[in-house]
């Protein structure tokens, strides 16, 4: 299987005056300090002893009923505790899924394009990826039913809410058609549903956690996206026939639970009603940007890209000229102080060179204003003649 470099190269804070749209992480406003004092203030004011011990190896009881307390209202269906392991967050849940249930060699069906990171956990496992195309639908069930006439799937990964890259949320139908392709077929669904409480102007179908008893399938969820990234906790919810097996695991049998500090701190920012009260700032802080980005690209890139406006999640994702290279065009951008992440390190067969993703997370909405019009100014100079 061919392999290519997908390292992050923004790890950091980008260079001063330099607008960078490739970054994918909250802006440093939207990072909550003080709420993170507050609930870590209340847990150690109360906290057992015991509470700093290994924990339980599925995570605390009590944060998983706190969690399934607060998904419940929010998926609009009842989250048990029991259905709900914990994970130091969303790429440590993605390695474990696929430590535990593939094996070397083994086909990965993958969404064309998709989350580029996820391309190279699975490459450290040697799996091989498979790409399904998707539409504004999500990912298309006649392309996924042709390529299992040829391929047995261990995995299927999906982003169904609000895609990274593409924006798009995959239909009711469609996800029912999914679950019920998995047991039919014997392959396991994993769904990265980071974005699905990030919606901004109406919400999506139910997560796909919500139809573990209608298929195989393993739903990933993180606080990165909700609260803040270095938390490193999420969780995977998923039917007790697949819980068994994440339990019956050496990892888990020798460390215990995999964040089971920092769940108890997140215990208490949801009984606190702190996690509801960030959730509730994001969407409309990040609503307010999507029609910004949206705004300006109409402007300054009207005629030269096409894209929709997503209705959650973190990015756009533009389609240029077929003519136009942007991994060659990525360099010329720091020309024009921006950035943005090209369109092939999402596709798994080297295509989508003429696209690119911007995300609307890092920045605030004059910093956007500024930087689609650089952008505008670097499409601008590609067609000049």
């Amino acid at each position: 299987m061919e392999t290519k470099s997908r390292t992050v190269t923004f790890d950091g804070a980008p260079a001063p005056g330099v607008i960078n749209f490739g970054i994918g992480q909250p802006s440093a406003d939207l990072l909550p300090v003080e709420l993170m004092r507050e609930a870590t203030a209340d847990f150690l004011a109360q906290a057992h002893p015991l509470e700093l011990n290994y924990g339980e190896r599925q995570g605390d009881a009590a944060f998983r009923s706190a969690l399934a307390g607060f998904l419940s209202p929010e998926y609009a269906h009842p989250v048990t505790a029991e259905s709900l392991f914990v994970t130091a967050g969303n790429s440590q849940a993605l390695d474990f899924i696929c430590g535990q249930f593939a094996r070397q060699g083994d086909t990965v069906f993958i969404e064309e394009p998709s989350y580029f990171l996820a391309h190279q956990i699975f490459a450290d496992h040697g799996l091989n990826c498979v790409g399904i195309p998707v539409d504004e639908d999500g990912l298309k069930i006649d392309g996924l039913e042709e390529m299992l006439e040829s391929h047995r799937p261990a995995l299927l990964y999906t982003i169904p809410s609000f895609h990274n890259p593409g924006g798009q949320t995959l239909s009711t139908e469609r996800r029912r058609h999914l679950a019920r392709l998995s047991r039919e077929h014997d392959f396991l669904v994993v769904a990265d549903e980071v974005y699905q409480l990030l919606h901004y102007f109406g919400t999506p179908p139910p997560a796909m956690g919500t139809m573990t008893q209608s298929g195989n399938i393993l739903s990933l969820g993180s606080f990165s996206k909700i609260m803040a990234p270095g938390l490193r906790l999420g969780w995977i919810q998923t039917s007790p026939d697949l819980m068994g097996r994440m339990l019956d695991t050496g990892v888990v049998n020798s460390g215990g639970s995999f964040n089971h500090f920092t769940s108890h701190v997140m215990r208490h920012a949801i009984e606190l009603g702190l996690q509801q009260s960030l959730l509730d700032t994001l969407r409309a802080t990040y609503r307010q940007r999507v029609e910004t980005m949206d705004r300006a690209l109409h402007e300054h890139l009207g005629g030269l890209a096409t894209w929709r406006r997503p209705g959650g999640g973190y990015f756009f994702w533009l389609e240029l000229g077929e003519n136009l290279d942007t991994g060659k065009l990525k360099t010329r951008a720091g020309e024009f102080r921006t950035g943005f992440q090209p369109g092939e390190l999402f596709s798994c067969s080297g295509g989508l060179k003429n696209c690119l993703r911007l995300s609307f997370a890092h920045y605030g909405d004059d910093d956007i204003e500024e930087g689609i019009s650089r952008l505008g100014a670097l499409l601008n100079s590609c067609s000049a003649p």
